[in-house]
Order: C-alpha cells, then sequence, then structure tokens
C-alpha cells in the first residue's frame, strides 16, 4: 500500500473550522466520539459501510484522535502518479480527524510525529491497490472563549480495481489497514 504525507499550511489551502455546521443548517458535526450512535446519522456512514467502520474505530476510546468530516465516492480520473496501480478504476473517499485532547491540536509536532509514524505503518502492509495520502492543514477550534488556530489532518484513501466493485473492496481494505494503524498508534502516545 502507498503512503505518504504533506503539509498544506498555505493562505490558500484548505481550512476546517471545527465543529462545523454548513450555513443552511442541514449539515453540521456529530460528536461520535461521546456519541457513537450518531454513526447511524452519517450519510456517508450509511452508504458505505466501510467508511462506518473506519468512522467507528477513529471515534472509539482507545484512539487519541476524533472524526470532523468524511466523504466517499466512486469514479473520477485516474492521474498519472495513480497508473502504476495498473486499474482503470477507483474508489475514494477522505476523513478529517482531529486530536481529541485539546493540548495536540495545537501542536505541530505532535501532528508530524502522528503522520510520520502513521505512514510508516501503513508503508509496511501489504502490497495492495489502495493509497494513503495524509494532509496536514489548519484548523480553527471554536470554543467558549472564542477561535484559536490549530491543525487537523485529512486522510485521503483509495483503492485501484478493474472495476468500481473491485476498487471499492480495495478502498475497504486500506480503510482497515488505515484504522488498525491508527490504533496501534494511539496505545503507544502518552497520555495526556
Amino acid at each position: 500500500m502507498q503512503a505518504d504525507f504533506a503539509v498544506e499550511l498555505g493562505r490558500e489551502d484548505e481550512t476546517l473550522e471545527f465543529p462545523w455546521a454548513d450555513p443552511e443548517g442541514k449539515l453540521q458535526w456529530l460528536d461520535a466520539k461521546r456519541q457513537p450512535e450518531l454513526l447511524d446519522e452519517i450519510p456517508e456512514a450509511i452508504r458505505f459501510p466501510e467508511l462506518r467502520e473506519f468512522l467507528a474505530a477513529a471515534n472509539s476510546p482507545s484512539t487519541i484522535l476524533e472524526s470532523a468530516k468524511s466523504d466517499a465516492w466512486a469514479g473520477g480520473e485516474i492521474h498519472p502518479e495513480e497508473e502504476i496501480y495498473g486499474r482503470p478504476c477507483k474508489f475514494g473517499g477522505y476523513v478529517d480527524l482531529v486530536f481529541e485532547a485539546a493540548a495536540p491540536r495545537f501542536s505541530y509536532t505532535d501532528h508530524e510525529r502522528l503522520l510520520k509514524q502513521w505512514t510508516s505503518l501503513l508503508k509496511r502492509a501489504p502490497e495492495i491497490p489502495a493509497s494513503a495520502q495524509f494532509l496536514l492543514r489548519r484548523c480553527y477550534f471554536r470554543d467558549g472563549e472564542g477561535i484559536r488556530e490549530g491543525f487537523y489532518v485529512t486522510l485521503y484513501v483509495f483503492g485501484y480495481g478493474s472495476d468500481e466493485a473491485k476498487a471499492r473492496q480495495q478502498w475497504g481494505i486500506a480503510l482497515k489497514l488505515a484504522a488498525n494503524a491508527m490504533t496501534q498508534l494511539s496505545w503507544r502516545q502518552p497520555s495526556r
């Protein structure tokens, strides 16, 4: 499995406000870490059981992270760097993640260490037609005192196959590998 991470902290790069809600009030962050039953209200988790399984792992008490947003989709253009998989179809998705504890949310060093370790573990996974890309981005955390700037991680996972079903299957396997690595890393981190 291919795995890598990058830092996107430029002025034009994506950011996240956490907790979030869309302007129309139709969608919003659901606290699945403290209320796991809310996973059944996340449309993507209902449509894609593989994503729901990853979100359940990310929001479990045994991890140091929690989910903020997610989505999944079929298709899309195969980019030149993806041609190494030799498959015409892809299936993918993303999950935005923040540290559960407040202190590491504001630490670039904690995020960088986590991503280096997570990427390293995934690179040791069996070779499958799948990839994981971690992006370290800027997050604006809202609390009772205002807004504080910190960081979050976007994890993109893609599976590749000869058709959509096979690509989705590889995506599901890659999500399981990413969830297992996340759980292993959470056990290694000092408690805060």
